[in-house]
């Protein structure tokens, strides 16, 4: 959650107005890129347009639906953006709402509650909403003001519910609508907490489809396709830091087109415990992150943006700080090769304007570094190259995954909440990654979805810590099976929600947990448990069975205390091994993460890993994170290393080709004997392009004048040009022997 999003969008939005340039009278020379129809790359912002924060991506997402929206859009389409419009879905600037202004209603007991009756607060009276069906209206109604300005999109974002609330006036009605009885304190019994928690997860849902709705509605009858996309925390986020949201639930709603993975160094520093020892694990974390939110859109036919933040809403970490878990969060997100659209950088304004760390007396308080500033355009323009053919993976065991589900939020809340460490799912998931295998969060909502678990192979599952919401996922997972999956399933039923007056033990059910019914799904004979239970300890820890063409695997066992130990995490590891051999794969463990995607690798050193010496690349190389682009002939993966490379041998070629920009660059079509481009960047930023040349250029000129900064290198076969950034297109013109 950007805890500070809001009042960050307020002072960039009135800084922006005192920097900001008159909007462009000229036609936009950039508007013409016919690539832009694919919104590769986006950023949201609360402010005008900006010539120091002009990132050139595909869109650019205006926040906020306030009455100066109109305005703000003008200047952003004026430059050549297509227009996206965001807002906060549970918080926003809503007084209007609040106060009863909107409808003559007072709302404020609408506002989530905690149980000493404060509210809970984005900041001032910006409070987080419990969302009733007037709340929706209201919603709509700054809606057709963005639709009216011309968005091609809505974003609603970040539909939060907190934990510990649930007692407010408004939450206690809902109750009595949904449930028909009178309204329990959610943090008197775990099943309080439980059914106020799938209340709050209805309840967003609601909200949001009133919208969706309404937009829908009005392309009917305009016939436009403005689409929906909520920019949602991970569900392993939202779980870890006690907040509930609709999450895979969306992507079954009428007229979701999509989300934006608002994944970055703040959510993925959340420290979890892996071998015993509690600590920061950005690069790991985001990972798994980023795959769920992939998995959440995976065969739904649904749309995925993955969000990178080259700061973070703690404005108190230093320019080093922020480079380093940036370059963790970006790496791990190139890791998901699925996923090609990314939204750059939310509040481009605040990173390219803003000084920082905040905590230092303002005089030595540090502006974006230079090289910082270079790297992030290398990036960003490379970001737009991503959609590639060829993949392929270099690591451990491929074919892996752990199951979560969206009930890993109903647990999180006293008086029983969950393990604090979320070390029900990462005792799974950790040991795993930390061997170089890339396993993925599987959505355990949308195995009903046809061909969800196609291409894996071993899946690991636990009802420790979540339940399904449903009977129906479980004879799709017993479907798998049975065609030749290997089913993990680590739980010694001990966790108390298994008594929650749920479908399992309601009806004409009298199961004691979740697991009873998928395991008779899977042919499980409950006379074997008897059996293991006079065996020895170790016997009674594993049952195993064979189901049709596959095989499930019991380990009697509470993934937390996989995570509380070296000897647990070896466990973990010993039980993949076995299981994949099981699986007819072959088990492969790596120090590294390495995945091509055509000309460019992501790499990534694994610390905590397997013993021996760092995985080395040999070739030739220039790493996008260097602002100098250097040629590098090797590249030694050690632990902790990032690297984004373009492979200079890839497909070359004898034709003149842009290898890297820091500047946006797009091809003019030129005379013979000339190469030419259109070259725009942030004001006042570094910019260095390099390209594949077979021999120097005879000259080359920024808009007829000549360029002194250039450097050619014949064996390499490469031109590296240099100059400072404009936020305007600027003509660059290379003449050729």
């Amino acid at each position: 959650m950007k805890y500070s999003f809001l009042v960050i969008c307020m002072v960039f939005a009135a800084t922006a107005r005192l920097l900001t340039a008159t909007p462009a009278t000229n036609p936009n020379t950039f508007a013409g890129d016919p690539s832009q129809l694919l919104e590769r790359t986006c950023f949201q912002t609360g402010a005008p347009w900006g010539e120091k924060y002009d990132l050139r991506s595909d869109v650019a997402i205006v926040y906020g639906i306030d009455k100066e929206l109109p305005d703000r859009i003008a200047t952003w389409r004026d430059h050549g953006y297509r227009i996206h419009v965001m807002t906060g879905v549970s918080w926003g600037n809503y007084q209007d709402y609040l106060y009863g202004r909107f409808d003559g209603i007072n709302h404020e007991d609408e506002a989530q509650t905690v149980s000493d009756g404060r509210k809970s607060s984005h900041g001032g009276d910006v409070y987080y909403m419990c969302p009733g069906t007037n709340y929706g209206k209201f919603l709509c109604v700054g809606v057709q003001r963005a639709l009216d300005a011309g968005a091609e999109a809505i974003h609603l974002e970040e539909p939060e519910f907190w934990v510990n609330s649930g007692y407010s006036g408004g939450f206690k009605r809902e109750w009595k609508a949904f449930y028909g009885d009178e309204w329990q304190a959610p943090q008197s019994s775990p099943a309080a907490q439980w059914r106020a928690s799938k209340l709050k997860y209805f309840l967003y849902r609601r909200a949001l489809q009133q919208v969706f709705d309404y937009v829908q509605a009005y392309n009917q009858r305009t016939h436009r396709q403005v689409r929906c996309y909520v920019p949602t925390h991970s569900l392993l986020n939202y779980a870890h830091w006690h907040i509930v949201s609709p999450e895979s639930s969306l992507a079954r709603l009428q007229g979701c087109d999509g989300y934006i993975a608002q994944v970055w160094t703040g959510t993925a520093r959340t420290p979890n415990v892996y071998r015993g020892e509690l600590k920061e694990r950005t690069f790991e974390t985001a990972f798994l992150e980023y795959g769920a939110m992939q998995n959440l859109v995976r065969a739904t036919g649904r749309h995925v943006w993955y969000l990178n933040d080259p700061i973070e809403d703690n404005a108190n970490h230093d320019w080093t700080d922020y480079q380093r878990n940036w370059e963790s969060t970006l790496t791990a997100s190139l890791l998901q090769p699925e996923v090609w659209n990314f939204e750059v950088a939310p509040w481009p304004e605040r990173i390219f304007n803003g000084r920082y760390p905040r905590s230092a007396p303002r005089a030595e308080r540090k502006s974006i570094p230079p090289g910082y500033a270079t790297e992030l355009q290398t990036v960003m323009n490379a970001l737009n190259d991503l959609k590639q053919d060829d993949v392929q993976w270099d690591c451990g065991t491929t074919g892996i995954g752990v199951i979560i589900g969206d009930s890993l939020m109903f647990e999180r809340g006293e008086p029983a909440q969950s393990d604090e460490h979320m070390s029900h799912i990462y005792g799974l998931a950790l040991p795993l990654l930390k061997h170089g295998i890339p396993v993925a969060p599987v959505q355990l909502e949308n195995v009903t979805v046809a061909h969800y678990l196609d291409g894996f192979k071993v899946l690991f599952m636990t009802y420790q810590g979540m339940k399904p919401l449903t009977p129906e996922v479980h004879a799709p997972l017993a479907a798998w099976v049975k065609r030749g999956g290997v089913l993990v399933f680590c739980d010694d039923d001990s966790d108390v929600f298994n008594a929650v007056p749920e479908w399992w033990n309601r009806g004409e059910n009298r199961f004691r947990t979740p697991r009873e019914p998928l395991f008779a799904e899977l042919g499980f004979d409950p006379a074997r448990e008897a059996t293991a239970a006079g065996a020895s300890r170790d016997d009674a820890r594993e049952i195993s069975w064979k189901f049709g063409h596959g095989r499930v695997i019991w380990r009697r066992e509470n993934p937390v205390q996989l995570a509380a130990s070296a000897a647990g995490a070896d466990q973990m590891v010993a039980l993949a091994r076995s299981a994949v051999e099981v699986a007819g794969l072959k088990w492969r463990e790596t120090s590294a993460l390495v995945l091509r995607r055509g000309p460019y690798i992501i790499a990534a050193g694994l610390d905590e890993s397997i013993a021996g010496a760092p995985k080395t690349l040999s070739g030739h190389f220039v790493n996008l994170f260097d602002p100098e682009l250097q040629v590098r002939e090797k590249v030694e993966l050690t632990p902790g290393s990032r690297f984004f490379l373009r492979d200079l041998a890839y497909a070359p070629s004898s034709s003149p080709q842009l290898l890297a920009s820091a500047a946006r660059a797009l091809p003019e079509r030129s005379p013979q004997k000339t190469l030419s481009f259109l070259v725009e960047g942030p004001a006042q930023a570094p910019a260095v392009l390099l390209l594949h040349c077979a021999q120097a250029p005879l000259a080359v000129t920024l808009d007829d004048q000549p360029l002194t900064d250039v450097k050619f290198s014949g064996p390499d076969s490469l031109l590296w040009l240099r100059f400072t950034n404009d936020a305007s297109a600027h003509h660059l013109a290379l003449r050729l022997p």
